[in-house]
């Protein structure tokens, strides 16, 4: 079974190091590095995009850096963090996950004020 190719991946890993101030003091920082597939980052991309408050804490965070807590059966590390929480993410593609990141940004900055 051959899957198909993500064209998005090229964008994301070129986003690597970027920090914006995006409005009210909030911020995002972006990370996302090639990295080997294996069991854990079955994409082949180690990632982390999060969203600071003015406190600078972090309010949302989407990454792959370590397992889901309490679900051992994911074979893949894709989660995200919301206030305490930490949700399995089921990562489709790169562009998918920029769009879902950026969606949650909105509504938090959107609660927010």
């Amino acid at each position: 079974m051959d899957k198909k190719h993500d064209y998005t991946l090229k964008t994301l890993i070129d986003l690597d190091g970027f920090i914006a101030e995006i409005g009210h003091g909030y911020w995002v920082k972006i990370e996302a590095k090639k990295v080997e597939k294996d069991k854990a980052k079955p994409h082949g991309i180690k990632y982390s995009l999060t969203l600071h408050n003015p406190k600078g804490e972090r309010v949302l965070g989407y990454d792959n850096a370590h397992s889901v807590p309490h679900k051992a059966s994911i074979n893949a590390n894709d989660h995200k963090h919301k206030s305490s929480k930490i949700i399995q993410y089921d990562y489709k593609d790169a562009g998918k996950l920029l769009e879902d990141f950026w969606k949650d940004v909105d509504q938090i900055l959107k609660r927010s004020h």
